[in-house]
């Protein structure tokens, strides 16, 4: 198997693809955009990498190979040929997902029971349903593609945040909403309904230049091919720089509070944070240069009735305005109603992203 570069699929938010690719061509990749997602492409290193440096990306996927397939006999014959001990070790489990399109074979169950048996028959690796290893087959006009899933738990978890508020905003969604609103590690950024945190946090890695991969395991470091001491020496390359700003998160609930502080600890980011309990017409404009009031404040689906909230966003919109002058200001929201009560200056709201079930976009303003 000719491993030195192969595809890269980067796994994004739907939505979130650009600023994902934009990320990823600043660490040096060259991106292709795709419905879902970012293709790069690169050896075993650049998916260490990925997994490590990158904030947008939910999953990296490594597309190892494949074979044309007519049928169930073929895909088996050529499946128990494919080099599987080059990348999985016959003494961990292994999980097998396919999906058909457009392909003779168009049964997924019949497909994945053949990879299955192909890989426990010439491999010896067992199977299981929560194994640390998931093999996808894509099966599309009659072409079978192999990928490994390098990742594991999602990306989103860095490791840092076990107390996690109500309707969190995900880590890969905060850094994407922070960059489309041209955050450069330079402002400083102020969440005034932070919950557990995530925008604040982000924020303040982004300054530090924090790898957010740093604390957690991934799925790679299981493989027959990974070598412990490059990939160490990966992370200890990644060094930290000094923060020129304050990144400063408050909540009206003592808890949220609670939550952010013990986060930014685990985080290591306490020195450049700051959170306090404050009601929203309470907020003040903090000292020193204007910079980004990012928000993902209630929006009626996610905690209950939408009626109050029109006043709430009224009166944000009133503290923005005549508190906040020369900074920006973004709310992500599903309620394009609710945005417009805020009474705030909107550019063009940003493309729909998913978020658990709900279509929420950004809304962002320039310097009030």
């Amino acid at each position: 198997m000719d491993i030195t570069e192969f595809d890269i699929f980067l796994v994004a938010t739907p939505g979130l693809e650009a600023p994902l690719a934009a990320e990823a061509a600043a660490l040096g990749w060259t991106p292709v955009t795709q419905p879902g997602g970012v293709t790069i492409r690169g050896g075993w290193p650049d998916v260490w990498r990925a997994n490590l440096m990158l904030r947008g990306a939910t999953r990296v996927l490594a597309r190892i190979g494949g074979f044309r397939a007519m049928h169930l006999a073929q895909l088996d014959k050529r499946a128990r040929k494919f080099p599987w001990g080059d990348l999985l070790r016959p003494d961990l489990a292994v999980k097998v997902e396919s999906v058909c399109r457009a392909s003779k074979i168009y049964h997924a169950g019949a497909a994945t029971q053949r990879i299955e048996r192909a890989i426990t028959e010439e491999l010896g690796a067992p199977l299981a349903d929560d194994a640390p290893i998931t093999v996808k087959a894509r099966i599309e006009d009659d072409l079978v593609t192999f990928s490994l899933d390098t990742t594991g738990e999602s990306l989103h978890k860095r490791g840092h945040k076990e107390a996690v508020a109500k309707a969190p905003m995900r880590e890969t969604m905060a850094a994407m909403f922070l960059a489309q609103m041209g955050y450069d590690g330079s402002q400083p950024v102020l969440d005034p309904m932070c919950g557990s945190g995530t925008f604040v946090l982000e924020a303040a890695e982004m300054a530090l230049g924090l790898a957010p991969g740093r604390s957690r395991a991934f799925a790679f470091q299981q493989l027959a091919n990974y070598d412990s001491s490059a990939f160490a020496r990966m992370k200890d390359a990644v060094t930290p720089r000094a923060a020129p700003a304050q990144f400063i998160g408050s909540d009206r609930d003592p808890g949220a509070i609670r939550m952010s502080l013990a986060n930014a600890a685990r985080a290591g980011v306490t020195d450049i944070t700051r959170f306090e309990a404050c009601q929203i017409f309470d907020l003040q404009r903090p000292e020193g240069a204007p910079g980004i009031v990012i928000v993902n404040p209630p929006y009626g689906a996610r905690i209950g009735g939408k009626g109050p909230l029109f006043g709430l966003h009224a009166q944000m919109g009133e503290v923005f305005r005549t508190r906040f002058q020369g900074w920006r200001v973004g709310i992500v929201t599903s309620e394009a109603g609710l945005a417009k009560a805020t009474g705030l200056p909107w550019q063009a709201p940003g493309p729909i992203v998913a978020h658990g079930g709900l279509k929420v976009r950004l809304w962002q303003t320039g310097p009030l």
